[in-house]
């Protein structure tokens, strides 16, 4: 059978990336195609090259082909990164931060949230994408609920462009979801929505984007260690030894042979409580020291410890987070945080 570009494009639709449910070429993951006589030479483009399925779909390649064309072929793959070509959704973000916890409850989005205000207050460029599905808060924590991203068209696909709030792209599902809709959703429904998220956006150039995670070691955990090139995860617990040790577990998720990410600290949120009238007191409700214990463990830093204050839960309502207060001291607590976020990064990248 003679070799032709269209048979050979016909060829490829059969290699699926399972990651995204579809075939490579409607993917547009085929970045170049030359054929000279027998030599096929493909280039294919992946968010990662350390990915897993580089090898799985190189080696499909490989197959399709051999099987439509003969043993005769010679077949040239080589798999490219979008960082490589300079594209992709991603390919303008510096650093991806997973904000994660063991368990609901603790403040994961409270401290998701001003930090992504506290790496812009110190001059980065940020955006935040709220990828807890089924409590999806990061609207009402910036006041723009109620709000839609706009949408434009690129190569006849609708790309996502976040809104903007304190200097702040912002994206989540609950742009999209009515308030009091319930989403029963199964894990292939919550990873495509967690892709078109990340991926079908126009995020820009960011330095840092900051992705509040669903509580626990679910499908999107997965998916996002397993798709994107994540810089490091901040783990958010309280003080009592049950909510460390739901971290703990989550924390291990990200240690798995085929998971490594960096683990850059942890936020101990609610540390104490301080009256308003008498500021020089400290109240440690929940107990205290089960966090250092864990951090020893794991063998990672205390990135900052936060009290518990009644204006973090006010204004996260009213939709100005605390950290818009320059004068309040849960900003300089989160201050220290993100400049301790960046150090850790900085060791990463070294």
């Amino acid at each position: 059978m003679a070799v032709t570009k269209k048979g050979v494009t016909d060829a490829l639709k059969e290699v699926i990336f399972f990651k995204k449910q579809n075939n490579i070429v409607d993917l547009g993951m085929i970045h170049e195609l030359n054929i000279n006589d027998s030599h096929i030479k493909v280039s294919v483009v992946f968010p990662e090259l350390a990915d897993p399925s580089v090898g799985i779909i190189t080696n499909s390649i490989n197959k399709v082909l051999k099987e439509k064309f003969g043993n005769d072929i010679t077949v040239d793959i080589r798999p490219m990164s979008e960082k490589e070509l300079g594209k992709g959704p991603m390919a303008g973000v510096k650093n991806i931060i997973a904000v994660i916890s063991g368990k609901g409850g603790v403040g994961k989005s409270t401290v998701a949230a001003n930090l992504a205000i506290s790496l812009s207050k110190a001059g980065k460029t940020v955006g935040i994408l709220d990828a807890d599905i089924m409590g999806p808060s990061v609207p009402i924590m910036f006041g723009v609920e109620g709000q839609k991203p706009g949408v434009i068209e690129r190569d006849g696909k609708g790309i996502m462009i976040p809104l903007e709030n304190y200097g702040v792209k912002i994206l989540s599902i609950g742009f999209f979801v009515a308030p009091d809709q319930a989403l029963m959703w199964r894990g292939s429904m919550i990873n495509n929505a967690f892709n078109q998220l990340m991926t079908d956006s126009e995020w820009g150039d960011l330095d840092y984007l900051v992705i509040d995670m669903p509580p626990g070691t679910g499908d999107i955990q997965l998916t996002l260690a397993q798709s994107y090139n994540i810089k490091g995860t901040v783990l958010v617990t309280t003080p009592q030894k049950i909510a460390t040790a739901d971290v703990r577990r989550a924390a291990m998720m990200y240690r798995q042979e085929k998971l490594v990410i960096p683990l850059l600290g942890i936020v101990e949120n609610m540390s104490y409580f301080v009256p308003a009238d008498m500021p020089d007191k400290k109240y440690y409700i929940f107990g205290r020291g089960a966090t250092d214990a864990l951090a020893e463990e794991l063998n990672i830093p205390i990135l900052g410890r936060i009290p518990i204050v009644e204006k973090i839960v006010e204004t996260g309502d009213n939709g100005e987070p605390i950290t818009l207060d320059d004068h309040s001291p849960v900003t300089a607590a989160f201050t220290d945080i993100a400049a301790n976020v960046m150090k850790e990064v900085e060791k990463v990248d070294a």
